[in-house]
């Protein structure tokens, strides 16, 4: 039996339950919005022709330059803006000084032009600028006496986007987190011509755990065997750096900033989006992907649901847009939703 002292005053005239009875009241009231307008799908590329699937990442695959393309169609067909470009490189063309890198008939200049030609600007092709992908050891810069230089990587980076830009991707994503290169990109796009190219710069990049599928899935992480990237990545436990870090590169040129990974830094998004007001991106990384998707196939939890509340997650921090495998996915679970 209701006690009227306990219920007296303003507490039973405020029952915020009273907004949540129904579905259709759900979604009025609704205060963030996931769309497939927020997705952007990273796809790999390698030189084979067909598919290969990639055993830390359960539903993702090497595709083949064809194959990019009809992966890019399916993207666009679902409604998805952009993707995210990253190759798998053959051994043989790996070396200390990643000169495949720059090459202007390399695997990704290839798929690039092929896309565009397939789908002209009617999605976005993001290339990735790092030096892993190329690099016998497996770091996102030149190695000299067992340490990570800053300058002559960015000068190989300069090169490597030039490249890409004439390839005709719409925008480059430097991910390797060397200082400085915004700017030394942004002039030498500029210079050439190209100030229609936009840099994504993955501007708070962490040196977290949960890299490892991805780096299985291009191949670096033989070579970069014990070593680690703490030296150029940030660490985990810092906020105020990754301000400083975002502010550098926008006063540098950035169009855009990336956080990676999303679901451990959603402080971080929210901090960069509150502070500086401009575009701001997140990428899923492979382990989260990885995750959800393992803990989905054994049945213990529901993995359409936790997919959706992992990227509402990361689009409620504040994120304008996000970099995750499950992009189709979540694009064909939103469009169900809306029918």
């Amino acid at each position: 039996m209701n006690n009227p002292r306990i219920f007296s005053g303003r507490f039973p005239m405020t029952r915020l339950r009273r907004m949540r009875q129904f579905p259709w009241l759900r979604k009025l009231v609704s205060e963030t919005k996931l769309s497939v307008d927020d997705l952007i799908w990273p796809l790999f590329i390698h030189e084979h022709e067909g598919s290969e699937p990639i055993a830390s990442m359960p539903g993702v695959e090497r595709l083949g330059i064809d194959g990019v393309v009809r992966a890019v169609g399916e993207a666009r067909a679902l409604g998805i803006p952009a993707v995210a470009l990253f190759p798998v490189v053959d051994v043989s063309k790996k070396n200390e000084e990643a000169d495949e890198s720059f090459h202007e008939n390399n695997l990704i200049c290839r798929a690039t032009r092929a896309i565009r030609k397939e789908h002209g600007d009617s999605i976005g092709v993001i290339c990735d600028v790092a030096l892993d992908p190329y690099t016998s050891h497996g770091h996102d810069g030149l190695v000299r006496n067992g340490q990570v230089v800053n300058d002559e990587t960015v000068e190989v980076l300069v090169r490597q986007s030039l490249s890409l830009a004439a390839a005709g991707c719409h925008m480059v994503a430097p991910s390797d987190m060397m200082d400085g290169r915004v700017a030394a990109i942004r002039r030498a796009l500029d210079n050439a011509g190209r100030q229609d190219v936009g840099i994504i710069s993955y501007a708070a990049k962490y040196a977290s755990a949960f890299y490892g599928p991805f780096r299985d899935a291009i191949g670096s992480v033989s070579a970069l065997g014990a070593t680690d990237k703490k030296t150029y990545q940030m660490d985990p436990a810092n906020v105020c750096e990754a301000l400083r870090e975002v502010a550098m590169d926008l006063e540098e040129g950035a169009d855009i900033v990336m956080v990676k990974p999303a679901g451990t830094s959603l402080d971080i998004i929210a901090e960069v989006r509150k502070t500086f007001l401009a575009p701001t991106f997140a990428y899923q990384v492979s382990g989260e992907y990885a995750m959800i998707r393992a803990a989905s196939d054994a049945g213990w939890i529901d993995g359409p649901r936790a997919m959706l509340e992992s990227l509402l997650a990361i689009k409620r921090a504040g994120a304008d847009g996000i970099l995750t495998y499950f992009a189709p996915e979540a694009a064909r679970r939103l469009a169900e939703m809306r029918s």
